[in-house]
């Protein structure tokens, strides 16, 4: 079991308790990973501030992704700028576009659940 603490960003995130981007944001901070999120409306959730601005990170390990494919688009670069190490297409994020940028910038793309990986202690 992986025990090495990630910052992850969660791209897509809501302050919506019923959301799977709310939920994940949660367990990773239980499993002790920072988190950083980035939504269409600037809010609280979890005690995460919930941005709308693309803040350049310098030490991202995981980039989550809670956004279909027509909306992944717009962050394409910004989501490479960050480099970090992989990306998580969460179920309905899967990108084979962005998975190529990826693995072209030597980024780790992953089709998987967030949530699973965690409980699973694969994260």
């Amino acid at each position: 079991m992986d025990t090495t603490i990630k910052k992850t960003l969660v791209l897509g995130a809501s302050d919506n308790p019923a959301r799977y981007s709310n939920l994940a944001m949660k367990r990773l901070q239980s499993h002790g990973h920072p988190v950083v999120a980035i939504g269409r409306k600037p809010v609280k959730a979890n005690d995460i501030s919930i941005e709308t601005d693309r803040k350049q990170y310098t030490d991202i390990d995981t980039v989550t992704l809670y956004l279909n494919p027509a909306h992944q688009k717009e962050y394409y670069d910004y989501i490479l700028s960050l480099h970090p190490k992989r990306i998580i297409f969460n179920p309905g994020a899967e990108n084979p576009e962005l998975e190529r940028l990826a693995r072209a910038n030597g980024i780790q793309p992953l089709e998987a659940c967030t949530l699973v990986l965690l409980s699973t202690g694969q994260f």
